[in-house]
């Protein structure tokens, strides 16, 4: 990954794709504590589970947690569906989940939702393991791409339906260590 020319200081190249600057740090941040705003008055008294989804979500969860005032719990899951910029359109699990849900407030993280087949899939596998709650949030959610019926509790912006790398994302893993979001540049 590298920036390119001066005159392009803010152009990111990732790969063979070049990408625009699209959500600041700053931006980020301010809704990221807002988010952990809401999460703590809901979840005041009980300790829930933040369910990460990664690799993407990974930053999102850790500023999320570190800024909720509450007792929780962290862990990880890994699903894929991607290749590429593209979706498979298969979602595979890579890495499952090592904690008991059962009886469980469980806060689902995910980075991004595009056309929702991954997440709807995964909750409805989910439900299986008898959570007694379960609330889905996501830094970013697509509502053009989205093909599912997906309820995000606590959504952190709509955006186009663009592809985008940084704060967790990335293009054939570059771009995650970004502290910004990147749209590819057309």
């Amino acid at each position: 990954m590298e920036l390119l020319s001066k005159e392009d200081k803010k152009l990111v190249r990732a790969h063979d794709l070049t990408f625009k600057p699209f959500l600041s740090e700053e931006l980020i941040q301010k809704r990221v504590v807002e988010l952990s705003r809401d999460i703590t008055a809901d979840y005041q008294g009980k300790k829930p589970i933040f369910l990460s989804i990664l690799n993407g979500a990974f930053i999102f969860v850790a500023d999320l947690v570190r800024a909720c005032d509450l007792v929780c719990e962290t862990t990880f899951i890994k699903l894929s569906s991607y290749d590429g910029v593209k979706s498979t359109g298969n979602v595979t699990t890579l890495i499952g989940m090592d904690i008991d849900l059962k009886g469980r407030d469980v806060i689902v993280v995910e980075d991004i939702i595009d056309t929702g087949k991954t997440l709807y899939h995964f909750l409805n596998e989910m439900k299986k393991l008898k959570p007694a709650s379960v609330k889905l949030a996501s830094l970013l959610v697509k509502p053009t791409a989205l093909q599912f019926d997906i309820k995000v509790d606590y959504k952190g912006f709509d955006i186009p339906n663009k592809f985008v790398i940084g704060y967790g994302l990335d293009y054939n893993g570059e771009g995650r260590n970004l502290a910004s979001i990147y749209q590819l540049a057309e």
